[in-house]
């Protein structure tokens, strides 16, 4: 199939070679016999005659009962106003149909003549502020570590999000040190492209600690070996009361949904849980749970 296809086959010209190709002239003859083919005639020739009338369409009367008689000093200003202040006046009765969005919504909100193109003008795009970027998290791992370990009473919130090249290791360390802090109330990992690993590190975390309230690692790539770890160890644990582990990389499942709700049923605590749910079973169980579950919090709050 690499050959080309004069050498797949034997030759079966009779005439002599002319030489090596000249693609210059063979462009040159192709264009030369090109024009000295004779055109075709038409069937009907052109002569640029104009036959029949022009459509001119006929004048509609308006009924009487359909025209409208306005006052002379509404008549007078609607003859020589503008078109940005007809633009308004079309805003302002509701043909927001004759106009774009933009000189909508501007004719409604301002108290001032604010249209300046008029109703038959160019839509142009809006011009929007461009939004920067957000700052990268300056928290250092390290120095958190050795301050979790330590037992930093004012360390209350370790915030590793967006942080994405954390190493294993040290998230499982973390992890562990985390399982005799008795300070620490709130643990982000959002977005630290953490797996399975993490998430039986967090779940044995779950089952020691007894200090953390707020459990956030959504935006992960945690399977759903991963979830159910970490739900069954949310049941050992009677202080947390915020749960958020939605955005994953693949769905769960329908187990883990359903062991989702099962776990908020049986863990008053949970107050905050942060999952969207493709199930309607497990959605309904989880919203009559969390309502339970909120209203026995304000009933231990008032007394």
């Amino acid at each position: 199939m690499l050959l080309p296809a004069g050498l797949r086959q034997r030759d079966q010209t009779k005439k002599s070679p002319t030489g090596p190709l000249d693609r210059e002239a063979l462009l040159q003859y192709l264009e030369q016999q090109a024009l000295e083919v004779k055109e075709r005639d038409d069937l009907v020739p052109f002569t640029g005659e104009k036959k029949g009338k022009p459509y001119i369409q006929p004048k509609r009367e308006i009924p009487v009962q359909e025209q409208i008689t306005l006052e002379p000093e509404l008549e007078e200003a609607l003859a020589h106003a503008t078109d940005a202040e007809m633009c308004d006046i079309a805003a302002i009765l509701g043909m927001y149909t004759l106009m774009s969005n933009k000189q909508y919504y501007d004719a409604i909100c301002s108290g001032e003549i604010c249209n300046t193109e008029g109703i038959s003008s160019v839509v142009q795009p809006d011009k929007y502020k461009p939004v920067p970027d957000e700052p990268p998290n300056p928290t250092n791992i390290e120095e958190i570590l050795k301050s979790v370990r330590s037992n930093d009473k004012e360390l209350e919130e370790v915030n590793l999000n967006n942080i994405q090249d954390i190493p294993i290791p040290m998230l499982i360390e973390l992890c562990e040190a985390m399982k005799t802090n008795t300070h620490v109330r709130s643990f982000s990992l959002v977005a630290t492209r953490s797996g399975d690993p993490i998430a039986n590190a967090v779940a044995d975390m779950l089952r020691e600690n007894r200090s953390l309230q707020s459990l956030n690692i959504e935006s992960n790539f945690i399977s759903s070996t991963g979830l159910m770890a970490v739900l069954k160890a949310v049941r050992e644990n009677a202080t947390l009361t915020e749960l958020r582990v939605d955005n994953q990389r693949q769905w769960p499942g329908d187990a883990v949904e359903m062991e989702m709700a099962t776990m908020l049923e049986q863990c008053p605590s949970i107050v905050r849980f942060g999952y969207h749910f493709t199930q309607q079973g497990p959605r309904a169980r989880a919203a009559q749970a969390m309502t339970r579950n909120n209203e026995l919090r304000r009933q231990q709050k008032k007394r």
